[in-house]
């Protein structure tokens, strides 16, 4: 039996980097993993192989649309599905490796199983009980189910089989017009399947920006998605070769039917705490099956704590990690911090989409006096030039302080434009700040000067 400062239990963004912060702050640290390789759902089946894939089709879809404007001749290239998901593994592989060879540098111990908490203090890992100051939970989530649904991972399949299917669908309909639906459907509609969205709300990814809703919306149309919203499933059954998936439309309640030759169910995710023994620790749980937990990620249990998507917030990765490095602080006798008013959200479609801060909707919601300063992308030289005019910056700002409340991006890398705003932020910047800085030309960057520009005078290029 070994004896740590922490232990924790799960190796996914949130658990790993917490044991490198513990380790790097002199801590005594092990990391309990039950996969074969480290890095949990996001490296292993999900952000990273997605990600992959995402690049690749659109290499694909840049060689069928728009090498020919460029003067780039030729046939378009033929896919390899077996060689695609082949330089999807590698790009897997490298990162889990990665990982492995940083809790080497940090004499992080990976203690390899599925782990129990029998008692406080206490971890065991099939047969062995290892002793631990302090426990933290990191176990993640999985793909939210839905009543009468069954998932197979073959014809009904959820995000894991969707990134390792046999062979591409030429038909592909998917429940759900959130984030984890939209980047799957881009990249098979881009491999030529004809893609089918079913959404039970009215808008595509809930929660966003309503303008940025309606604008992605509609760019994707024009990429060829099909889109039932305002529609209840009510069941998917598998046929021999096929799906056939029965909805009813929630304005009038009539009940239709399609047919598929794969069904991705994206509804969303939840908490994955199964085995741990909370119930009989006492831990409390959300009605939601959220872990909950104190200001300092603590849970009602002395010296249990729990980060990332096992507890409330939004379930993505950056945040997990952010939690991780804070509960580690905290776990240091330092002051451990996240601020949950500056988490970005990226979509990895084309055009990527990004946000940060407070929607227009919320700001409204709260009777908040505020501007709106937006500059297209086809105001933006470099944009145009790369065949990526779609799109917008969009700044909210304090009428009267014009200090910064949030941002929306749809268009060209508008996950990596998103964090100029995220520091602006943090550092309770005005959009006249972001204005009078300095940008280079010709970059996707001017776009956001010039939307900062017009919460004030105006843009100069509109």
């Amino acid at each position: 039996m070994a004896s740590y400062d922490v232990i924790i239990i799960g190796a996914g963004p949130g658990g790993y980097v917490c044991a490198i912060r513990c380790a790097q702050l002199g801590l005594k640290t092990a990391v309990v993993e039950g996969r074969e390789t480290l890095g949990g759902t996001c490296l292993n089946v999900g952000c990273i192989p997605s990600k992959a894939l995402l690049h690749a089709t659109h290499m694909l879809h840049e060689a069928e649309h728009n090498f020919a404007t460029m003067g780039l001749k030729g046939k378009s290239p033929s896919v390899d599905w077996k060689a695609m998901l082949a330089y999807k593994d590698d790009v897997v592989g490298q990162n889990t490796k990665g990982i492995e060879f940083l809790f080497k540098k940090n004499k992080i111990d990976w203690l390899k199983g599925w782990a129990s908490i029998p008692g406080e203090g206490k971890v065991k890992v099939g047969d062995e009980v290892h002793e631990a100051k302090n426990i933290v939970i990191a176990t993640g989530s999985e793909s939210a189910s839905l009543a009468g649904v069954e998932v197979d991972e073959k014809t009904v399949i959820t995000s894991t089989g969707a990134l390792d299917l046999g062979k591409i669908p030429k038909k592909l309909v998917v429940i759900g017009a959130g984030v984890i639906g939209l980047e799957l459907g881009s990249v098979y509609a881009r491999l030529g399947a004809q893609v089918t969205v079913i959404e039970y709300l009215d808008a595509i990814t809930p929660g966003m920006d309503g303008e940025v809703q309606k604008t992605f919306q509609r760019i994707l149309k024009k990429q060829g998605f099909d889109f039932t919203m305002g529609a209840a499933v009510q069941s998917v059954e598998a046929l021999k070769t096929k799906a056939k998936i029965t909805y009813k439309l929630r304005k009038d309640d009539s009940e239709h039917t399609l047919e598929a030759d794969t069904v991705l169910v994206a509804i969303g995710r939840k908490p994955y705490t199964n085995g741990l023994g909370l119930d009989d620790l006492g831990v409390r749980l959300s009605k939601r099956g959220q872990i909950e937990t104190d200001d300092h990620w603590q849970t009602n249990v002395k010296g249990i704590y729990a980060i990332g998507d096992a507890i409330d917030g939004p379930m993505l990765a950056h945040k997990a990690e952010d939690e991780g490095m804070a509960v580690a602080e905290v776990l240091a006798g330092k002051k451990g911090h996240v601020n949950y008013g500056v988490i970005p959200g990226v979509i990895y479609t084309h055009p990527e989409v990004s946000n940060v801060g407070k929607t227009e909707q919320q700001l409204k919601e709260e009777g908040r006096a505020y501007k709106v300063g937006k500059f297209s992308f086809m105001g933006n030289g470099r944009a145009k030039a790369v065949f990526a005019g779609d799109g917008f910056v969009k700044i909210l700002a304090d009428k009267q302080t014009d200090r910064i409340l949030g941002a929306h991006i749809i268009g060209p890398a508008a996950g990596d434009l998103i964090h100029e705003i995220c520091v602006a932020m943090e550092f309770g910047a005005s959009a006249q700040d972001l204005a009078l800085t300095c940008h280079a030309h010709p970059t996707y960057s001017e776009a956001v000067r010039e939307a900062a520009l017009a919460c004030g005078d105006g843009p100069i290029h509109a």
